[in-house]
């Protein structure tokens, strides 16, 4: 999916930071979907003190809501694209070839390497959409390695009393998804049943946040509802979660991004230049060189923006201030 931002994003760039367990509450903000006036997402990655969560470096929540979603194709590069449907259909077509329709419970992992191109519709019966949008920054190699697609329709699950966690990426305990990914990293589903109490183990090298999906929660003891993401920081090595009416919270976590990064509309480079390169690629007449055809769209696609006329540079990640408990 495309960076929705209606101008140009600001260069948003990380650095390897250890923060310690943190309880640090990030508010979304809200943008349009791809020029689709009608429809809003609600955007927690990335954030000026916060650009990524491990590798994880975008996060999108869209929905619920009844609307047509048409995304146009658009390209990548330098990232994984995560789509996770909670509520209604989406079909994904790519320039590798793939045409697929992902339903709830159902994982759609593209990577767009060196350059890709995608396309994302909602359809079905019900015209109720609601899901998450997450990307993963590559490391170097496979950031400038080949296209791919992946989608995993039986996704494992760890249980515990009241909880059932469907592992998307990665590993929760014992319990490891098949999704391929390139840096150590964690994307979990974790459903509360009401009056739910339990403990989620954790890596502790990995830093991880959560977002409440639907209902309420105590995370770590500090209570949680749908819409601002929480970063937990590092050092846990268990999650402590409860619920009284019942609640879906998404949890990423990863070991801290080694690489420093640009990050602007749906490109991830190392720094200007690549970005820039890749924007003059897209709206080259032989854009499909490196990003391929999208099948079923003819000449339809998502135009660039232009460039902010400033040169993009890599931005630390501030340190994030101890919450007054020391947690």
């Amino acid at each position: 999916m495309t960076n929705l931002e209606t101008r140009p994003a600001p260069e948003l760039c990380v650095g390897h930071v250890r923060s310690g367990p943190r309880l640090e509450r990030l508010e979304a903000r809200e943008v349009p979907l791809g020029g689709i006036r009608s429809m809003n997402v609600r955007r927690t990655l990335p954030q000026r003190a916060l650009p990524t969560v491990g590798a994880w470096c975008f996060l999108d929540e869209f929905g619920p809501q009844d609307v047509q979603m048409r995304v146009l194709p658009h390209p990548h590069t330098g990232l994984q694209t995560v789509t996770w449907p909670i509520e209604g259909e989406i079909h994904h077509r790519d320039s590798v070839g793939s045409d697929v329709v992902v339903r709830p419970g159902q994982l759609n992992l593209m990577t767009a390497g060196s350059g890709v191109a995608h396309s994302e519709l909602s359809i079905g019966d019900s015209p109720r959409v609601h899901a998450v949008q997450l990307w993963v920054a590559l490391p170097d190699g496979a950031a400038a390695g080949p296209a791919s697609f992946q989608q995993v329709t039986d996704l494992p699950v760890w249980t515990s009393p009241g909880l059932v966690a469907t592992v998307m990426v990665g590993a929760v305990g014992d319990v490891r998804s098949p999704a391929v990914v390139h840096t150590p990293l964690v994307g979990a589903d974790l459903a509360l049943a009401p009056g739910a109490r339990a403990a989620l183990p954790l890596d502790p090298d990995f830093e991880h946040a959560v977002l409440v999906l639907r209902g309420t929660a105590l995370v770590a003891g500090e209570p949680c509802e749908p819409g601002p993401l929480l970063f937990l920081g590092d050092g846990r090595d268990e999650l402590t979660l409860e619920s009284t009416p019942g609640a879906r919270v998404l949890l990423i976590g990863g070991e801290p991004f080694a690489d420093d990064l640009v990050m602007w509309w749906n490109f991830v480079g190392r720094d200007h230049a690549q970005v820039a390169q890749a924007r003059a690629d897209w709206e080259s007449p032989t854009r499909a060189e490196r990003f391929g055809t999208v099948a079923g769209h003819g000449d339809e696609r998502i135009p660039a923006p232009e460039l902010p006329n400033i040169r993009l540079t890599p931005r630390r990640r501030r340190p994030v201030p101890p919450t007054a408990d020391g947690a």
